[in-house]
């Protein structure tokens, strides 16, 4: 194979790779079929494995000012803003962040040991935003 056609093949396959790991990040996991789900009894108890360790109001450095330990807190959002848009949880920022889709820079949960949430966990999380976010 000469020079020029093994760069360019190489190049596609490189492209290619790129959009098909793209294409996985922007899946966003389906609502739960759940009814009547609420902050304390479904949410509160994800957030405080996943997202408490940087996200509790009685810390005193609260990561981004966002408190996800109320209710409260966690529709007021942070200094960015507003990360629930009740009803909506597709363009939700939390949800965004919590599914990897989007800027790289905004997944959650961040640092040691951390883990991406289950697609039941996202599920939950999208039904109670879509469900009013009581």
């Amino acid at each position: 194979m000469n020079p020029t056609k093994f760069l360019l093949t190489t190049v596609a396959a490189a492209f290619s790779f790129a959009i098909v790991a793209a294409a996985a990040d922007a899946t966003l996991p389906a609502a739960s079929t759940k009814t009547g789900v609420t902050f304390d009894t479904d949410i509160k108890p994800i957030f405080a494995t996943a997202c408490l360790k940087c996200h509790d109001s009685t810390k005193p450095k609260i990561a981004a000012g966002l408190a996800l330990d109320t209710l409260a807190g966690t529709l007021k959002g942070g200094k960015e803003g507003k990360v629930v848009t009740v009803g909506d949880s597709a363009n939700s920022e939390l949800v965004r962040s919590v599914a990897h889709i989007g800027d790289r820079d905004t997944f959650m949960p961040k640092g040691k040991g951390a883990k991406k949430l289950t697609d039941e966990q996202i599920g939950l999380i999208r039904v109670w935003i879509d469900q009013g976010a009581k």
